[in-house]
């Protein structure tokens, strides 16, 4: 299939194909501006078959972020991509991209791009809520007053942020803004261990670059910023939690499945652990007879940490630019695999006949 409507160097026509409605309203009225930009919605079917065949006249997939929102026929998987051959790029609606296999964009020359940077100031706010919503012991003396356990006060005695040791596990956009928002406001001592960052990064960020061991053992509270990959998949399982400081709190606005639900279930049960945050669950939302939503020491969200207005609104100016500068031919931005890029060059090229401009 070939399009040479880019000759001469204009935009070229790029059909995108979508699943539901964008993260915001906003997306379509700032597409307006971009009349190169043909949006395809494909209608949901219980044929994986039937909804992959609307995508084949696409170039682009824009991706739900989350595993759960999207059938698992529309995944990008390997099998999903040998079936939409014309696939230029898969460009996910958040910062998050679990439904889309890298490895096998990579292999089939297809750029994942993703939305990161847009939700950070609303997830980094969240994640200090509910650091301070532990400390202070809110999730107990909400659930004793609504028991009728609440008359003695000193029962829940809280403890303040100001001053303590909290270790960011990952620091990156969301990371670094938690790590300000501690060192400036609190005073806090802020410890990160992330594998891609060196010491000298990592202190520009706001943090003392450590491993995780010390992380682990030196921290009043630990915080997750990671992705969900093969190398973090199960990381904070019951060894973790037990290396843990007696009495620290536990927070992730990551990725569920990063932290192991039992063990984390066990070591809040024995005293271990004296809190946990949970804004990212294996099963999303939780059922509702989940021991954790309804746990005393837990403060629980249905991944929304990200759910702001200001936080969609940038999440659908940063896609509508993405799409931008692939009609464009330019350098696509936060290219999660660059290595494909090579590749992706001779692929638009050979879709609309003549080379982009990077």
């Amino acid at each position: 299939m070939q399009d040479t409507s880019g000759a001469g160097g204009a935009p070229v026509r790029l059909r995108i194909g979508y699943l539901g409605a964008p993260p915001h309203p906003s997306f379509f009225d700032l597409a307006r501006a971009h009349p190169e930009l043909e949006f395809v919605e494909i209608a949901q079917s219980d044929s994986g078959e039937a909804m992959r065949a609307q995508l084949r006249t696409c170039h682009a997939y824009y991706v739900k972020a989350s595993r759960q929102e999207l059938p698992k026929p529309m995944h990008v998987t390997a099998e999903f991509l040998a079936a939409v051959p014309n696939l230029l790029a898969a460009v996910s609606s958040g910062a998050g991209f679990d439904p889309i296999d890298l490895a096998a964009c990579t292999d089939a020359g297809v750029p994942v791009i993703n939305q990161t940077g847009a939700n950070a100031q609303g997830v980094a706010e969240h994640t200090v809520g509910m650091m301070l919503g532990l400390l202070k012991r809110m999730p107990e003396t909400t659930a004793a007053m609504r028991a009728g356990r609440a008359q003695n006060r000193s029962a829940f005695m809280g403890r303040e942020i100001a001053g303590r040791t909290v270790g960011l596990v990952g620091i990156g956009n969301v990371g670094m803004r938690v790590a300000a928002i501690l060192r400036a406001a609190f005073g806090c001592r802020v410890l990160a261990t992330d594998p891609y960052l060196d010491a000298a990064t990592v202190a520009e960020r706001g943090a003392e670059k450590v491993e995780l061991p010390t992380l682990l053992a030196e921290s009043d509270v630990v915080s997750l910023h990671c992705p969900y990959d093969p190398t973090t998949r199960g990381m904070f399982d019951a060894a973790a939690f037990a290396a843990m400081r007696k009495g620290a709190v536990f927070v992730t606005t990551a990725r569920g499945g990063i932290h192991d639900e039992a063990a984390l279930l066990a070591a809040l049960n024995s005293g271990h652990i004296a809190g946990a945050g949970l804004d990212v669950w294996v099963d999303e939302p939780p059922p509702v007879d989940h021991p954790l939503l309804s746990h005393p020491l837990v403060i629980a969200t249905q991944h929304t940490a990200g759910v702001t207005n200001e936080s969609r609104m940038r999440i659908a100016r940063y896609a509508v630019e993405a799409f931008a500068d692939i009609a464009a031919g330019r350098r696509p931005p936060r290219v999660q695999n660059p290595q494909v890029l090579d590749r992706y060059r001779a692929r638009w090229a050979a879709l609309y006949g003549r080379q982009p401009e990077f």
